[in-house]
């Protein structure tokens, strides 16, 4: 490998408990693992909302890169520097890694996501390649981002060999790993659980509350007001999420959107039956063995899921077969540093 360095671009703290940001820590690992050099540039946490200062911080950081020089810049920072990206384009060999399009976000206002499609699209054609973690997400920036298709790279997350949960809960256990913010869809997770507090099961949900406060303590409020906070409890963020796949049952997470969904791969690696919604990416990375998926924001359809796999052990046990099964084909990280690694080689010639 002729090329010898690369710089990694992110917004913010690289150690924030996101699927995104494990991504991004993975990746970073694994190719100095291989011998790559990688230098990494942390720019405002302002982004992707960020004001005049962080604009010029990242300018300023750009900068100082070397010329011809390979960039890989994380695209909740890049989908807003399509100017930036523009200014730098010739000098620096820059491949965007877009996890999922900024526009896709929940929560934000017509406006907003006019803006953020617009931006994006503007800083993709900038970039000599883009990385992306599914299909699903490649074909998105195909159609609606107008890329051409041999710009856009698959580079899957990987994910680590891990034993088998046993699921052997008594009363069975629930477990819910996102961050709390709309788009993870906790508050129809909570609206489904009501009806089936007849029914014996405790809930976790693992994740950071301070990403969206206000929403967090909605969601709170919501599950206080149906008597639930006996049966769900909001753990907070974890750093080490082995002991929470081990000890539960059931992984559900009816997410509006995801762009790859690393949760799930988790969660079929410890070979747990999984509730999803199908939506974005969701799809290909949980197969009809191994999980149920229901329609988007629809609660009654996640309420007869989840009473299916609270009341049949039968069927429990079929997708908890099929889960483990799933596991055998999930991608390895050093898969996932391979494909970027030979990315940037290929952009370095």
């Amino acid at each position: 490998m002729n090329i010898t360095t690369v710089y990694f671009v992110f917004p913010g703290n690289l150690s924030t408990p996101t699927g995104g940001y494990h991504y991004d820590r993975r990746l970073i690992h694994e190719l100095r693992q291989m011998g790559l050099g990688v230098e990494t540039i942390a720019l405002s946490n302002q982004f992707p909302f960020p004001d005049e200062q962080a604009l010029e911080d990242a300018r300023e950081a750009l900068a100082a890169v070397p010329d011809g020089s390979v960039v890989i810049i994380d695209g909740l920072a890049f989908g807003t520097l399509d100017q930036l990206a523009e200014a730098e384009a010739q000098r620096l060999h820059i491949i965007a890694l877009c996890h999922h399009p900024l526009a896709l976000e929940s929560g934000l206002d017509p406006a907003q996501q006019q803006r953020f499609h617009e931006s994006e699209q503007r800083a993709l054609r900038a970039a000599r390649a883009v990385l992306v973690t599914s299909e699903h997400t490649r074909q998105i920036l195909i159609d609606q981002f107008a890329m051409p298709p041999d710009k856009v790279i698959v580079a899957q997350p990987g994910t680590d060999p891990t034993p088998f949960a046993p699921c052997i809960g008594s009363p069975l256990r629930l477990l819910t790993v996102a961050s709390l913010t709309r788009r993870k869809a906790h508050d129809v997770l909570i609206d489904a659980l009501a009806p089936l507090a007849n029914l014996p099961w405790q809930a976790r949900f693992v994740g950071g509350k301070g990403f969206d406060p206000d929403w967090s303590e909605a969601l709170q409020q919501q599950v206080n007001r149906l008597q639930l906070q006996d049966r769900i409890q909001f753990v907070g963020a974890v750093d080490d999420l082995e002991a929470e796949f081990q000890n539960a049952d059931l992984f559900v997470l009816p997410s509006r959107y995801e762009g790859y969904g690393m949760v799930f791969a988790e969660a079929l690696a410890a070979g747990l039956p999984v509730i999803a919604a199908r939506a974005g990416a969701v799809p290909d990375v949980v197969p009809e063995s191994s999980g149920l998926l229901v329609p988007p924001d629809d609660t009654a359809a996640l309420t007869e899921a989840l009473r299916s796999l609270l009341t049949r052990g039968d069927l429990r046990r079929q997708l908890q077969a099929g889960a483990r099964t799933a596991a055998a084909n999930l991608p390895t990280w050093a898969d996932t540093a391979g494909r970027v690694a030979r990315l940037a080689e290929a952009i370095h010639q």
